[in-house]
């Protein structure tokens, strides 16, 4: 004969100030450790979108950004020949020649500089990223010392609004455009013509060069080609891959962080949760006496004890995932550790870091209550009625 679940749930609730504050440090624990997954989520989220995967990047072997790349001309005009490559409608290869910048800026209203990718675009840049939308202004003229922002630069730096000038490689560069380009990473980007970015900064190689596959299904066919080609010392990859690849070690920095410090809150939570059912064992002995003298088993009596317990990690998960939610609000910025330049995304919530969240609450409230069930469960029935 078992307990039936209604009494778990009317003890909880006469012991409301006790319930309240164990399943408010428990809350805690499960909205750092929502936090944390939520922004290694976001992350990654905005790096993998960034990319897609009917584009093709091509880096310098050995280069694991197109920061630490280089493409010579020669070299270019070989990737430009492969048959892979998808046709335009002018008749001309659907690939741009981009190089990569790093540059420092200050923040609006403060006197902290951080840095920012400077990228330079070819004509196809844009039809290549269809996710890139151009929301105030005008596009660039070729030739000219124009450029365009991202939204997240546009927002939090200064020169970089639309009319304001920025100053970099000993130019003025006008601000004649603002583009969205939605929770993708080029939102931290600034876009300027290539041809002028490698004048001003004397480069006479590419950083990276991107291309549309005819059929997506023939990239291994390309990639083969590219990096088995003697003239070459180069590499292909995916967009959408590449770009997976900038977020992995950062994405793993977050996770030991936030495992880390959830596992150092969680032994509180963990300990106020133990103190809690022992508390409750303690005020319950005749009750529990009575329980047993009425023939509850002491299995009966063990499980009413740990679904108590259960119970507080469940509450307390739900009112920590509830509270995290409100996170996917906020857009942040941080250091991608591959490129050393600002990338701001959103903290991302969905199912496996909800389920993940609710079953470590329910985790702590198991490790919390099995002491003390087991406690309540091994009690003498004779010793018990006599504390009445």
């Amino acid at each position: 004969m078992g307990v039936p679940l209604s009494y778990s749930f009317r003890n909880l609730w006469t012991r409301r100030l006790t319930t309240i504050l164990t399943a408010s440090g428990m809350a805690l624990v499960v909205f750092v450790f929502a936090a944390m997954l939520m922004l290694a989520q976001g992350l990654q989220k905005t790096l993998v979108e960034t990319g897609s995967s009917d584009n093709v990047v091509v880096i310098r072997k050995g280069s694991a950004t197109e920061v630490q790349s280089g493409i010579d001309r020669y070299q270019t005009s070989v990737v430009e020949t492969q048959p892979e490559v998808a046709i335009g409608e002018d008749g001309q290869p659907f690939l741009a020649k981009e190089s990569v910048i790093i540059i420092s800026l200050r923040k609006r209203g403060t006197k902290q500089e951080n840095y920012i990718t400077i990228r330079g675009i070819g004509k196809s840049s844009l039809a290549l990223r269809p996710q890139v939308s151009l929301t105030e202004g005008r596009l660039p003229r070729f030739g000219s010392s124009e450029l365009i922002t991202g939204r997240s630069v546009a927002e939090r730096f200064e020169g970089s609004g639309l009319g304001e000038t920025l100053r970099f490689g000993l130019r003025d560069w006008k601000v004649v455009g603002i583009f969205d380009a939605g929770n993708t990473g080029f939102n931290s980007e600034v876009w300027v013509d290539g041809d002028q970015l490698m004048q001003t900064f004397r480069r006479y190689a590419y950083s990276s060069i991107i291309f549309k596959l005819r059929d997506p299904s023939r990239f291994e066919e390309v990639k083969k080609r590219i990096e088995n080609d003697p003239r070459l010392t180069l590499e292909a990859k995916r967009e959408n891959r590449y770009y997976a690849e900038q977020s992995e070690m950062m994405a793993t920095f977050l996770r030991i962080l936030g495992t880390s410090l959830t596992i150092i809150f969680s032994l509180g939570a963990i300990i106020g949760a133990m103190i809690t059912m022992y508390a409750a064992v303690s005020t319950r002995t005749a009750e529990i006496g009575t329980l047993r003298a009425l023939g509850f088993k002491r299995f009966s009596i063990l499980t009413a004890f740990l679904f108590e317990a259960l119970l507080l990690g469940l509450i307390g998960g739900l009112a920590g995932l509830f509270f995290a939610s409100f996170l996917r609000f906020l857009t942040v910025s941080t250091m991608n550790f591959q490129t050393f330049s600002e990338l701001a995304f959103d903290f991302t919530l969905n199912f496996d870091i909800v389920w993940k969240a609710l079953v470590f609450s329910l985790i702590m409230g198991f490790v919390g209550g099995v002491l003390p069930a087991f406690r309540a469960a091994r009690m003498n029935i004779v010793e018990s009625l006599r504390s009445t």
